[in-house]
């Protein structure tokens, strides 16, 4: 099963290193990492999305809250939670393209950020899920390069990841 791990780590260099080494040396994959600075300079916060039973998720929360530099780990899956990833997809949108691109980027409430006279650029948000489905309804001849952040995750409600 796919978990959304949230955590919150001392913003310093080497810290990212030491949880994706945690990761590496017990053999977990990271299907996709995202982090950034938060709200306070000497905190970043950071979302992990990895597979795995109950069992190896708890094992993976473990390890991480014993790492220094991890003050606080939350398992968002485990409760309600809004994830998004974003996407930026260019696109060869000559001639008759250009108006499917067009129509296409509507359907799945993406935005046209660049045009020139042979491609577009398409930035589209949205879960995994979407993001995929955007890509299987386009010619797949059509996509000239493809870049995604990977998921952001947060709780809803009250729900809060802070120290």
């Amino acid at each position: 099963m796919k978990h959304i791990i949230a955590l919150l780590l001392e913003n310093e260099p080497g810290a990212l290193s030491r949880v994706v080494a945690l990761f590496s040396a017990r053999g977990y994959n990271i299907e996709s990492l995202t982090v950034a600075p938060t709200e306070d300079a000497s905190l970043s916060r950071m979302t992990i999305v990895t597979s795995g039973s109950d069992d190896v998720i708890e094992q993976i929360t473990k390890h991480l809250n014993r790492l220094i530099e991890v003050v606080k780990v939350v398992d968002l899956t485990e409760g309600s939670f809004t994830a998004r990833e974003l996407m930026l997809i260019k696109v060869r949108a000559v001639g008759k393209e250009r108006e499917e691109m067009t129509r296409m980027a509507d359907i799945f409430r993406g935005r046209i950020i660049d045009v020139t006279d042979k491609t577009y650029t398409i930035e589209l948000t949205g879960d995994s899920d979407k993001l995929d489905a955007f890509i299987q309804a386009i010619d797949a001849t059509a996509i000239l390069e493809t870049v995604r952040t990977g998921t952001s995750g947060i709780g809803r409600g009250e729900r809060i990841l802070r120290v």
